[in-house]
């Protein structure tokens, strides 16, 4: 009797350790696989695309359940072959019990797949399955914004800005008033002007301090062919956008011109450098304005001034050698020439 308890003892233990030794033991191969992993996220930092994509390939051989190993493998892939990494991706879908945060990045990769194939109905669906899991997710409302954006459905971007506004507490009225440009941009082009400026004057109230609007009551004006206020109206652009003032100087210069004021357009952009005195295309145009008066060393001046600010550009040597002709000697133009030259070797190095 005392030996029949005795092997009843042995066998519960026995048992018992191997039920123990199911449930808690580790095996090598999972060990080794977490440290492929980290060595492939590793070389991924470092910008190893070969041997991260090596790294990864090894772990789902060895592991077919290493689902971050296929998300990152199949996001190498993307730029080189889009097609391949979307496959990789679809894969995943079917695969059971993934928790949220793990269906989220598989949602984020297909969008990103399908964006680099071009198919964006399809990346704009897979980006959209994220918000039914998490409504306030930053990642899907910025992709999401971008991809309106890109089919210039104003609507559904300007929806997607303020919802990320609200969650993020960034208001921002200029982001939100640009979408009434984009949508006065396309009045425009249809000739719809009346349309256009009821947008652009709502935009100026949203973001009072914004100057895109003035640019397009511009055009409009000049359309109209009321090209005083047109010009007025691109003054207050480049006032409120010095640094995008460039985009309508041509505009400027054709309305003075027009209007029989073409005198003033020195005194414009001599203005402009008041108010904004690192404007090399202002500096540049009133160079040309200058040398159209024959006041050739004030523009060389002025063409000078900008290289010796540190933007020595091939362009702005090109104006200086050209203001130079007439009042300076072969040899002198011919160290100008060596200098351009010499900005040239140095691109192509």
């Amino acid at each position: 009797m005392n030996l029949f308890y005795i092997i009843f003892a042995a066998v519960v233990i026995i048992m018992a350790a191997g039920i123990w030794i199911f449930f808690n033991y580790k095996p090598k191969k999972q060990k080794k696989t977490d440290s492929l992993f980290t060595d492939a996220l590793n070389a991924m930092l470092r910008a190893d695309k070969h041997k991260a994509i090596r790294l990864l390939k090894d772990i789902v051989k060895q592991d077919s359940g290493h689902v971050d190993a296929y998300l990152q493998l199949g996001s190498i892939l993307r730029s080189d072959d889009p097609q391949r990494a979307l496959k990789i991706h679809q894969m995943l879908t079917v695969r059971p019990n993934l928790d949220q945060n793990i269906q989220i990045e598989i949602y984020k990769s297909l969008a990103m797949d399908y964006e680099a194939i071009g198919n964006l109905k399809k990346s704009k669906r897979e980006a959209e399955q994220i918000l039914i899991i998490d409504k306030q997710n930053q990642w899907a409302l910025s992709f999401l914004l971008n991809l309106g954006e890109k089919i210039k459905d104003w609507d559904y971007a300007e929806d997607k800005a303020k919802r990320l506004q609200k969650i993020t507490g960034n208001h921002d009225n200029e982001e939100l008033a640009k979408f009434l440009i984009f949508r006065s941009e396309e009045k425009i082009k249809r000739n719809e002007f009346t349309a256009a400026e009821s947008l652009l004057n709502n935009a100026i109230k949203q973001a009072p301090e914004f100057g895109l609007p003035y640019k397009y009551l511009g055009e409009i004006r000049m359309a109209n062919r009321d090209l005083v206020k047109a010009v007025e109206c691109w003054e207050k652009f480049v006032n409120l956008s010095p640094e995008n003032s460039h985009k309508v100087f041509d505009n400027i210069e054709s309305a003075l011109f027009d209007l029989g004021r073409y005198s003033e357009v020195e005194k414009f952009y001599r203005k402009v450098l008041v108010n904004d005195p690192t404007n090399i295309a202002g500096s540049l145009r009133l160079a040309n304005v200058l040398n159209e008066k024959g006041e050739d060393q004030a523009a060389i001046k002025l063409v000078e001034g900008i290289i010796n600010n540190g933007d020595p550009k091939i362009s702005i040597l090109l104006m200086k050698l050209k203001l130079s002709l007439s009042i300076q000697t072969p040899t002198e133009l011919g160290h100008q020439i060596d200098d351009i030259l010499n900005q040239i070797e140095n691109i192509d190095d």
